[in-house]
């Protein structure tokens, strides 16, 4: 690839979480890769509670459970009761607070690749819960099953994902029970196939992929067994497990004593199999470089993804060798978490404009205003997770809502406002149409000026 095709401008907007004034991009490809393989200074400096912290709150939450249950009536259950509300509040209030610090890590992180790939890997792997504290545990699952892995092996992230509770309560594994188990021959409660179709269709092999029903309900009985106790830790219960072999993909697994291990063994394999790696690049190249994009980019990086037996470092660093991937038109649209956190980015805005634990400002900042845009903060409607299509977030009702925010939002956030002849070069770099130069000199004051520049088509892509 030549040298003359990367320049910090792409590798910020496109790569990463934006363009700022005060930090400076990386150097080169060589440089994105060191900064995403090296320590993880953004998690460390604006920490996200990790689902090993979380499971506390379902424990606690279950504790009071049972008092309510076992003193139902009594004064004990009536404070058991009022605990449980006030768990679930502190739950909600944490979650406003993760999504602010997630924030944050955009708008200050020299590492911009790390936090566009947690967020891809994450709704890839979409998972959330759909009752009590659990309804709240997205950032922690995301923070211990996907962060760690985003440069490492996707049979490792695979095999993290499947053993979260998170997914499995989103999945409803946990009520899966192997007919001819010990616990089948007692109680009827029925194979579920969620899980394991989701995983080859939508985690693996792709919409479309090299499977038959027969595969999924294959995989369903080895998955059989995978649980998580009431205190939220993960478990495997023989007693749930199908006993005998399951055939996937026409390998067989298992046989002797269930056992998790058999799990994973066909995880490794449906991780390392030809249809993953091109689900996987397509999706990929799709997310961050074009809607449509150049057909040899994918085939380089489900080359790379295959030669290195699953590696998503490697797959990643293929990308950003590729020439089509420094394409200079920006044509992907933001989604609406791109769209705020680049333009804090591109703002400065400080650490201090809103306080980590003013829930309620996060909320009106972002959460209520992402949600107008179309991006209810960790709530896609399937676990398909967010639209790519572009399509999707430029409807006239939520390009308005990002209207509304650039024009209202940063006055609230900062001090003094930037002047916008310099603040449009700061956000957009050397890609600034004329005509958006022109309205930005011509403002008729800061906060007009610079909300002309975050509403303008230029800046709503990536």
């Amino acid at each position: 690839m030549s040298a003359l095709s990367f320049t910090r401008e792409i590798a910020e907007i496109r790569f990463g979480t934006g363009l700022s004034p005060r930090l400076r991009g990386p150097r080169d490809i060589d440089d994105m890769m060191r900064r995403l393989t090296g320590r993880d200074h953004a998690a460390q400096t604006y920490k996200i509670e990790p689902f090993e912290e979380f499971a506390a709150r379902i424990a606690r939450v279950t504790a009071l459970w049972e008092i309510r249950r076992a003193d139902r009536g009594s004064q004990a259950a009536e404070k058991a009761t009022q605990d449980i509300g006030v768990e679930k509040r502190r739950a909600r209030k944490a979650q406003q607070r993760w999504l602010w610090q997630a924030l944050r890590r955009r708008a200050h992180t020299q590492d911009g690749l790390r936090e566009r790939l947690a967020f891809f890997w994450g709704d890839h792997f979409t998972a959330r819960g759909k009752v009590s504290v659990m309804k709240r545990a997205t950032s922690p699952y995301v923070e211990s099953a996907i962060r760690p892995y985003v440069a490492g092996s996707f049979a490792d992230m695979l095999k993290a994902v499947t053993a979260q509770p998170v997914m499995l309560h989103y999945l409803d594994q946990k009520a899966s029970v192997g007919p001819d188990s010990v616990a089948g021959q007692k109680k009827n409660n029925g194979l579920n196939e969620n899980l394991a179709r989701e995983i080859l269709e939508l985690h693996t092999l792709g919409v479309g992929g090299p499977y038959s029903q027969r595969d999924v309900t294959e995989l369903a009985e080895l998955l059989t067994g995978l649980t998580y106790s009431q205190d939220g830790v993960f478990g495997f219960r023989d007693d749930f497990a199908q006993p005998g072999a399951e055939t996937v993909l026409g390998k067989s697994y298992g046989g002797g004593a269930t056992a998790l291990a058999d799990v994973h063994a066909a995880l490794e394999d449906l991780a390392r199999h030809p249809a993953t790696a091109r689900h996987l690049a397509q999706k990929m190249a799709v997310h961050f470089v074009s809607d449509r994009p150049d057909p040899a980019l994918v085939a380089v990086m489900e080359a790379r993804y295959l030669e290195t037996g699953g590696h998503l470092g490697e797959m990643t660093h293929a990308m950003l060798s590729h020439p089509a991937a420094w394409a200079p038109d920006f044509v992907n649209v933001k989604q609406p978490v791109d769209f705020i956190g680049s333009a804090l980015r591109a703002l400065s805005v400080p650490n201090e404009a809103l306080a980590v634990n003013d829930w309620k400002a996060i909320r009106l900042a972002f959460t209520v205003p992402m949600r107008l845009m179309g991006q209810t903060w960790e709530e896609p409607l399937g676990p398909d997770g967010w639209p790519e299509d572009d399509g999707e977030w430029i409807t006239p009702q939520r390009f308005a809502a990002r209207v509304d925010w650039a024009m209202s939002a940063p006055q609230g956030l900062l001090a003094e406002l930037p002047d916008p002849r310099e603040f449009v070069s700061a956000a957009l770099g050397r890609n600034v149409p004329e005509a958006l130069r022109f309205a930005a000199n011509a403002a008729e004051d800061r906060r007009t000026g610079v909300g002309l520049v975050l509403a303008s088509p230029a800046f709503q892509r990536m």
